[in-house]
């Protein structure tokens, strides 16, 4: 790493292409040691430090302040190329672009500059305590303050984060308020509890929150304990979905890449089959081209949401509920596509390299578990009937936490 972090220091990028190539290479150093570093499940220190010096996480920061000024686009494509190499890494990049965006979506003008400034100078990596099937986070208001107590099932990005979103529920309202604070604030407690078969490196432990204290000031959204609504702060389930979208594509690329290598380093055709090499066997060149296929026609639907998505983002004080129902139903979509073409290729591959490619060390199981652990966040079912009934009865889903 240290050759490359000196070539990374001389240099930002400035294009799309630049971030991405920047990306590669840190993918690449990702893939030396991923199946050791998954089969040890060490807080990944190392590897949040390597997307801070590589400059990744200012990606979408203000050029002003040192960030790449980049879009969602670019963004989505980056958490592919490194979810290739490591699907939790892939995934804590993806969070931290989600939170990082947070004050976007929901803060007042001020909040945005005052957080993005900071984040982007000091390359912090956001966390985020908000997981919304938990409601036993209470908030009280204690004058000019208020006061964050409870409890959340997943806080991904935890002990690597520097920045935590947190959220919960204001005493006696239905009021939810985030907040973000310094990780290291007396009274969060992120706990060593995420013992799950996949994504085993991403931090997403519970954490209990024992009164945090954050003036009103940092409320974000909030003026004079005010919050005014708009259709732009409901953009954030389709930003995540599209998130999750392309970290298991990246995942399902790194299984397939890895597949393939394996397949003409190291596999062995079929005694019976008549040919010396297993890249010669039909069946082995028909399931490489039906999942690759596979794989390229989603990667486009998903570029394509994205950029519908970012065009969006361009006028978030004018974004109608239609247009942005629309946005969320193509989401749905490609979630649900990509979901299942990750699952095929990441359990697939191994017809193509055979049982000897099921050794521990070769560690080609990794990806599947990958997919599989993530992709029960929500039920894809619900995905494809938000897109049924916009087909079958012109609805556009009520936005919620999940749609």
């Amino acid at each position: 790493m240290t050759i490359a972090e000196a070539d990374w220091a001389k240099s930002a990028p400035t294009t799309a292409t630049g971030w991405l190539a920047r990306a590669a290479e840190v993918s690449a150093l990702l893939a030396v040691d991923a199946v050791a570093r998954d089969r040890e499940g060490k807080t990944p220190h190392a590897e949040v430090q390597l997307l801070k010096d590589s400059g990744l996480v200012t990606l979408l920061g203000p050029v002003e302040h040192g960030g790449g000024g980049q879009d969602w686009p670019t963004a989505y494509r980056i958490v592919r190329e490194i979810a290739k190499a490591d699907g939790s890494i892939g995934q804590l990049l993806g969070y931290h672009y989600l939170w990082f965006w947070a004050a976007r979506l929901v803060g007042t003008p001020e909040q945005v500059l005052a957080v993005e400034e900071l984040a982007t100078k000091n390359r912090f990596f956001f966390g985020g305590a908000v997981n919304p099937r938990d409601d036993d986070v209470v908030i009280t208001d204690e004058g000019s303050s208020i006061v964050y107590n409870g409890r959340k099932s997943f806080s991904t990005g935890s002990k690597v984060s520097d920045l935590t979103v947190l959220e919960g529920v204001l005493a006696g309202t239905d009021k939810h308020i985030f907040a973000i604070v310094p990780s290291t604030t007396e009274g969060l407690t992120f706990h060593d509890d995420w013992d799950n078969i996949g994504q085993r490196l991403t931090e997403s432990g519970s954490v209990t929150i024992s009164g945090v204290r954050v003036d009103w000031a940092s409320a974000a959204g909030y003026v004079d304990k005010v919050f005014t609504p708009r259709v732009y702060n409901t953009l954030n389930v389709p930003t995540i979905q599209l998130v999750f979208v392309n970290f298991y594509l990246g995942i399902a690329r790194g299984a397939l890449e890895t597949a393939r290598a394996y397949t003409v380093e190291k596999s062995r055709a079929w005694l019976h089959g008549g040919h010396d090499r297993a890249v010669d066997e039909p069946y082995v060149l028909d399931l490489y081209g039906d999942l690759t296929a596979k794989l390229w026609a989603v990667e486009a639907l998903a570029d394509q949401v994205a950029a519908e998505g970012w065009a969006i983002h361009q006028h978030p004080d004018v974004v109608t509920e239609r247009e942005r129902g629309e946005h969320e139903v193509r989401v749905a979509a490609v979630k649900a596509r990509a979901t299942e073409v990750a699952l095929e290729i990441t359990s697939g591959v191994f017809e193509v390299t055979g049982a000897r490619a099921t050794t521990a060390r070769e560690g080609l199981d990794r990806f599947w578990r990958n997919v599989r652990t993530h992709t029960l966040h929500d039920p894809v079912a619900y995905k494809r009937r938000e897109v049924g009934a916009f087909v079958l009865r012109d609805e556009i889903p009520e936005p919620t936490w999940y749609s």
